[in-house]
């Protein structure tokens, strides 16, 4: 990436609370390049402008971060595609021990490589449908956050992210402006909604809301 997306980056994520070193900073550009180069061979974001990656996608993705309550800890992020918002989450919060679900065989390669090519160490990729892995016992109550950015309704997306989450684990949905009627619709018992934070994506007019919901028992 040039100097001016860095900065931009660097602005936006101050701007979110997020303190991104330059070292995070030049992983996003190889990303970004990543994401460039294997988007010509299969569908993994609907853009080539690297302005657009960077905002759409990086400083969107980061909108979470400073909710996650055990930075520590083990996120999973179902239906990752392209790694979003996994991959930016776990270069703002290296620490993190990330879990990146996704069905496609292309695009869990292209997260294997990635996690390969940011040298990320306590990351993995599972290759398989949320249905399959939800039959995986290594996985039940395994992580203390479950994330999905729009991948799912919300009321599947409780259901599904009950298996996943420990005790006091932590669900957060990122969503788009409409999905107050999704949340009408969801109910699950276990899961208690705790907070929706609604966040101007910066240098955007696109607005984030960040729905947490927290696991009881």
């Amino acid at each position: 990436m040039d100097q001016s997306l860095c900065d931009m980056l660097h602005d936006a994520a101050r701007t979110l609370q997020v303190s991104l070193t330059d070292r995070e900073v030049h992983l996003f550009g190889v990303y970004c390049d990543d994401l460039i180069f294997w988007n010509r061979k299969m569908n993994l974001i609907g853009t080539d402008s690297r302005m657009d990656i960077v905002i759409r996608h990086f400083i969107d993705s980061l909108t979470p971060v400073p909710f996650i309550s055990r930075p520590e800890g083990r996120l999973l992020d179902i239906g990752s595609g392209g790694g979003l918002p996994g991959i930016p989450i776990k270069i703002a919060l290296p620490s993190l021990h990330i879990a990146l679900l996704e069905a496609s065989r292309k695009k869990a390669s292209f997260l294997k490589h990635m996690i390969r090519r940011l040298q990320f160490s306590r990351a993995q990729v599972i290759h398989a449908r949320t249905e399959a892995a939800m039959h995986d016992a290594s996985l039940c109550r395994a992580f203390d956050t479950v994330i999905s950015r729009a991948a799912f309704k919300l009321p599947e997306l409780l259901e599904t992210a009950l298996y996943f989450l420990a005790p006091e684990g932590q669900l957060i949905a990122m969503k788009g402006p409409n999905y107050r009627q999704e949340a009408d619709a969801a109910t699950t018992p276990n899961l208690v909604f705790k907070a929706c934070h609604a966040i101007t994506v910066p240098f955007s007019d696109e607005h984030r809301n960040i729905l947490i919901f927290q696991r009881d028992v």
